[in-house]
């Protein structure tokens, strides 16, 4: 469990977790990860901004998938990039996930806008898998269109660096839409493409990287490969100011943060009978509830896993502005689960139509301050 001490919004966060802490609620439109790209785009200031981006001619954002604000601080001492860069924390989105995280930083829109509520989401009758743009039983997945319509990157055909094997896949179409895609297959290609395009003057470039993200899944946060990855990705970000010019500004982000569940995955076999489906992801479940059966569904499951998670209803979820502010089109509600799941503990739920998600180590979608506060760091390119 990572502990620290820190501040976003005039607000104290202190790990570790402890009885009766709240959940972070994403701060939609002022210091989250939906505003960084409508911010920089315009030109606009912001005190959540880092300093040096003022005045940059070009910018560089990377993400690094999985990189929580609360690892940076843990690891502080051995990240020397990463550590001196100015910045502190803002709030992802809710749930904070890749494929709702990832979309919001594009479009510049909360989950409740464009519609991307979660890495396994309802459409119609079937669950699409989001990242694989796939549904059960071999049926054709849902027109990318059809499921996200929003531009990224406000309409402007952004170049965007990341890995050559995501170029022609539904997600990609569905949260990129309008880029200009250029694929990497080692990071010193990614680093390469930035040093070129910002030499050739473009003012705006998105990269990825999935390195902390991957490791977490598959090691947690307690092996030594997860600080391993850390120096790495670390190490990226020097090569990456060491290639950019001094006009330019590198900055970085992370769409979640992660927490070690372990083997601590629980079933939902004392709720089966009163859900038809399930989607979302182990730290963010949405359960469907047979017809008529919402409200018994609701409440049984207050009654099971109240003292390990926060329980809502999909009316108190989207009312009370948890995916993002305003009315929820129908067709969206649709998508979330009639109860929603969030683990305060470090605990996750099996998806009884994907048990293979339990053999992940580490896992995010909740609501805790490790998965919801990601950096946003900034340093001019000393090439």
């Amino acid at each position: 469990m990572v502990a620290y001490t820190g501040t976003q919004g005039g607000r104290e966060y202190v790990r570790p977790m402890e009885p009766g802490m709240e959940p972070v609620k994403a701060a939609y439109g002022a210091g989250s990860l939906d505003q960084v790209v409508p911010t920089l785009l315009h030109g606009r200031s912001a005190t959540w901004l880092p300093e040096p981006v003022a005045g940059a001619r070009s910018v560089v954002v990377l993400l690094l998938d999985g990189l929580g604000w609360g690892s940076l601080e843990h690891h502080r001492s051995t990240l020397p990039e990463l550590g001196q860069m100015a910045g502190g924390p803002i709030t992802t989105v809710i749930p904070s996930t890749t494929a709702a995280a990832l979309t919001s930083l594009a479009t510049g829109m909360a989950p409740a806008a464009h519609g991307i509520v979660g890495f396994r989401i309802r459409v119609d009758d079937s669950v699409l898998n989001v990242l694989r743009w796939q549904v059960p039983h071999g049926r054709k997945a849902p027109d990318p269109f059809s499921v996200q319509r929003h531009s990224a990157f406000l309409g402007r055909p952004v170049p965007v660096i990341t890995k050559k094997e995501f170029r022609t896949t539904g997600f990609t179409e569905a949260h990129l839409r309008g880029s200009r895609f250029y694929g990497w297959s080692t990071v010193s290609v990614l680093v390469e493409q930035c040093r070129r395009l910002v030499g050739q003057d473009e003012r705006f470039v998105y990269a990825y990287y999935p390195g902390v993200d991957t490791v977490a899944h598959e090691f947690g946060l307690h092996d030594e490969y997860y600080p391993a990855e850390l120096a790495f990705a670390d190490e990226l970000v020097g090569r990456l100011l060491d290639a950019l010019p001094a006009h330019a500004t590198l900055v970085v982000t992370a769409d979640h943060g992660q927490v070690h569940v372990g083997d601590r995955w629980i079933t939902l076999h004392p709720l089966r009978e009163m859900f038809k489906l399930c989607a979302g992801e182990g730290r963010f479940r949405y359960l469907y509830a047979n017809k008529g059966a919402a409200a018994e569904l609701l409440e049984a499951a207050r009654d099971e896993f109240g003292d390990v998670a926060w329980v809502f209803s999909r009316d108190q979820l989207l009312d009370e502005g948890w995916l993002g502010p305003g009315p929820v089109i129908a067709s969206i509600r649709r998508r979330v689960g009639d109860v929603i799941l969030a683990p305060r503990e470090p605990v996750a739920f099996v998806d009884p139509d994907m048990p293979n998600e339990a053999n992940l180590i580490g896992a995010h979608g909740s609501l805790t301050a490790d998965e919801m506060l990601v950096p946003l760091l900034a340093a001019r390119g000393r090439g």
